[in-house]
């Protein structure tokens, strides 16, 4: 008997491993924005460590919460796909009930928990990315078919962003749509049915757009800051001068001059204005360089699960690849000067207790897709036979798989085949 290890595991056996890239990714982004976060807030209150050590704090809740979410069966997840739903839609009303949600400059955007607000639309979006991958398996042939399949996820976009706008939050709207759109496309719907419902929409978020006044100055202030510098263009004008002050290589980390009360929100909006004053082009090009890196190995991985047919775990990657990725780049755009300013932090990087929590429990959700990945793949290797190393069986077969000394004259791969003769007549 020449039975193998290997033989003997059952598949249900077989575990996975996170994924090494996409783990190093994330980490350096958090050990970054730690270093980023303690360098901005420093001159911002008598105590020089006050925003750090919340921001410390709140990203090692983070990491327990991603440690839960990277431990937990996505099939389990998949089960309570409804009440994801109804949690997203509870938490945005809950920020209007007096006692429980809390006014901050005319936002109701918080939920008061006693020791910290938290910021609920942080939450909505994990919850909805989780829902319409479910949607999207549940429904995969009729969303690429009917229109009724494709309007319904469309349509309770339409509605979260409605309860979005009443806090207001525009920044959040946008990209709830913007995400929705993505994972429809990623889902496979039909591009020029796709085609009517956009059309409908942009006009009707450009309208939204300037209704209000004060989404008014953020556009005209974002054609010219130079024009009201003291004014309107206040903000971007000071992050403009940061990121030219940085130059090649930056000032130095901790020589940032636009920090010491010039540049408003340099701690959380406008981070990355600081990170290119204080580490120049080469610190701006290492952060773009991370994002792109963790946001490409999760499509990746998102393509592989698709590809092997386990399409929920991949539309969860597809959808936390595309609210990072959106984000990042929304939040990079404002600072420099490319886009409007949105409200947005930057994924991983931005002080913020709400966003830092539910971004690593994002990330998190994308490890645990990167573990059943590699669990389904080692599975479906040993169903077909093929032979595993060592490090990739359960712990109990590799230690009763003892060692075989081969035998004398054989190979350590095939087995002794013993000569044979013709009788001679």
């Amino acid at each position: 008997m020449n039975d193998t290890p290997s033989q003997a595991t059952r598949a249900e056996a077989i575990g996975g491993r996170y994924d090494p890239w996409l783990l190093a990714a994330a980490l350096a982004l958090a050990g970054l924005g730690v270093v980023m976060v303690g360098s901005a807030s420093i001159a911002m209150t008598s105590d020089p460590f006050h925003y750090l050590s919340r921001h410390v704090v709140f990203l090692a809740l983070g990491v327990a919460l991603a440690w839960g979410a990277m431990r937990l069966e996505l099939k389990t997840v998949e089960r309570y796909n409804q009440l994801l739903l109804l949690g997203c839609v509870a938490l945005l009303l809950v920020v209007f009930l007096p006692g429980i949600g809390v006014n901050v400059n005319g936002a109701r955007r918080w939920i008061n928990l006693g020791f910290v607000r938290f910021q609920s639309v942080e939450a909505v979006k994990v919850l909805y990315i989780v829902w319409l991958a479910s949607y999207l398996v549940r429904f995969r042939d009729e969303v690429n078919a009917t229109w009724p399949a494709m309007l319904k996820p469309l349509g309770v976009a339409v509605v979260l962003v409605g309860l979005l706008l009443l806090q207001p939050d525009f920044g959040s709207s946008t990209l709830l749509l913007a995400i929705t759109a993505g994972m429809l496309i990623l889902g496979g719907v039909n591009l020029p049915r796709m085609s009517a419902p956009i059309l409908i929409l942009l006009p009707a978020l450009v309208a939204i757009a300037i209704i209000e006044p004060y989404r008014v100055r953020r556009i005209t202030s974002f054609v010219d800051p130079w024009k009201d510098q003291l004014g309107s263009g206040y903000q971007l004008s000071n992050a403009l001068m940061a990121v030219g002050r940085g130059e090649w290589t930056g000032v130095g980390l901790g020589g940032s001059v636009q920090k010491l009360n010039y540049l408003p929100e340099a701690h959380t909006d406008f981070i990355f204005s600081i990170i290119g004053e204080e580490l120049g082009f080469v610190g701006v090009c290492l952060v773009v360089a991370l994002y792109a890196l963790l946001v490409g190995r999760g499509f990746w991985i998102g393509y592989r699960c698709v590809e092997m047919r386990r399409h929920f775990p991949g539309y969860c990657a597809f959808g936390v690849s595309l609210w990072i990725s959106l984000q990042a780049f929304v939040s990079i755009g404002v600072n420099l000067g490319m886009l409007p300013t949105k409200g947005l932090t930057l994924p991983l990087i931005s002080s913020g207790g709400s966003s830092v929590m539910m971004t690593c429990v994002a990330v998190g959700l994308m490890l645990r897709v990167s573990y059943e990945l590699e669990r389904t793949q080692r599975q479906v290797a040993l169903l077909r036979g093929e032979p595993l190393p060592a490090q990739d069986l359960p712990e109990t077969t590799q230690r009763d798989a003892a060692p075989v000394a081969p035998k004398r004259g054989t190979s350590r791969l095939n087995a002794r085949v013993e000569p044979t003769f013709e009788r001679i007549a």
